[in-house]
């Protein structure tokens, strides 16, 4: 039997109400980032906020998730599409990085077609390093409608 994928799942502070259904379903369907999984059994070891900005939750909750067995950090689909989009990103994946050890992929869920017709009309990702952050969540026309 292969490997199971432990994840644990950052999202922004501002949805802190969320249920996560777009990351449980591209999570069961393996679409968006989690697409990098097909073929694989993946196991969901943590969810949590970010706690908002500066994102003090990052400092010690991937401890958390590793405890439970995590093998890599998602930041959810919602720090690229909110507006404006975190700009810890990066800070925030090198520290879960450094810190704790664990890989991190920025996305879980594709991105919904309302916000990728706003963030093109607004330039938002045209940049080489949003291109990058962005990858593993464009995917095509009629996925990113399915998460509208």
């Amino acid at each position: 039997m292969s490997e199971i994928v432990r994840v644990g799942v950052f999202i922004c502070n501002r949805y802190h109400t969320c249920a996560g259904g777009k990351c449980l379903k591209a999570l069961r369907n393996r679409e968006g980032a989690f697409s990098l999984y097909k073929g694989k059994e993946v196991e969901l070891v943590g969810f949590t906020t970010c706690d908002g900005c500066p994102g003090g939750n990052v400092e010690y909750a991937p401890a958390e998730m590793k405890k439970n067995g995590a093998t890599v950090i998602h930041l959810a689909t919602g720090m690229t599409v909110g507006y404006p989009p975190c700009h810890r990103i990066d800070a925030f994946r090198k520290y879960i990085q450094e810190a704790y050890g664990l890989p991190v992929v920025v996305g879980t869920h594709p991105i919904p077609e309302k916000y990728w017709t706003i963030h093109t009309a607004l330039g938002t990702w045209d940049s080489p390093q949003w291109q990058e952050r962005i990858a593993h969540i464009a995917c095509d026309p009629e996925i990113r409608l399915a998460y509208n």
